[in-house]
């Protein structure tokens, strides 16, 4: 993936269990729970490409969320914020070699950030 590309897109749920087995079966997407985020059962499109999660809906995360993959989350959300977006979350780690943040837009939209790999 590059800088600009969507890699990833969060759905908010009540019930992980739920929510797998209806969009596994209504889109045939592959769900698995990965080691270290049980909690954050991961979708792969059957086109190999589509991906993301199904994530405890929470307050402020009510909507899908799409991510960017970045090459400097830092660059980016200082650029976010010069013209006049706000940072929701600022950059997080995801493992060793890879981080997400969260920021909002002008039209209060939420997208998330990613940067790095998940390979160690």
């Amino acid at each position: 993936m590059a800088h600009g590309d969507i890699t990833h897109i969060d759905i908010p749920v009540t019930d992980t269990q739920r929510a797998s087995e209806f969009f596994g079966t209504v889109f045939g997407w592959k769900i698995e729970t990965r080691p270290g985020f049980e909690d954050y059962p991961m979708w792969q499109a059957p086109n190999k490409v589509s991906g993301g999660g199904l994530a405890p809906r929470g307050e402020g995360f009510t909507q899908p969320r799409s991510t960017v993959e970045v090459d400097s989350i830092d660059d980016t959300l200082a650029v976010v914020e010069k013209l006049g977006g706000t940072v929701l979350s600022p950059k997080s780690p995801i493992s060793d070699t890879s981080w997400w943040a969260v920021f909002r837009d002008l039209d209060g939209n939420d997208i998330g950030l990613y940067e790095g790999t998940t390979e160690t």
